[in-house]
């Protein structure tokens, strides 16, 4: 069951969260939508949810920018070094000693 109120009246009765599954809050001057309030019991569903949607959308992010930029191997001989090491390597190779 569910039902709208607005934020003051929500304040005023906060015994009707364990009435309802969820309460839609809208601003009522302005009737414009503000949230949802989700009552305790629901609260652990909701939160995964919403972590794994936000989950998809970084990878969703990830998967556009990458078919863009590539992917960047690095060489072996690269790896585990700190960038002045690898400036150092490249240094020596292009210069000598």
């Amino acid at each position: 069951m569910t039902t709208t109120m607005s934020i003051r009246e929500l304040t005023r009765n906060g015994n009707m969260m364990a009435q309802y599954d969820y309460i839609d809050i809208e601003d009522r001057k302005s009737h414009e939508y503000k949230g949802v309030f989700v009552p305790a019991r629901y609260s652990e569903m909701v939160k995964e949810f919403l972590r794994q949607k936000t989950e998809e959308e970084k990878q969703k992010q990830l998967d556009e920018i990458m078919q863009f930029a590539g992917k960047v191997q690095i060489e072996d001989r690269f790896q585990n070094k700190t960038a002045r090491e690898i400036r150092e390597m490249i240094a020596l190779e292009k210069y000598g000693q």
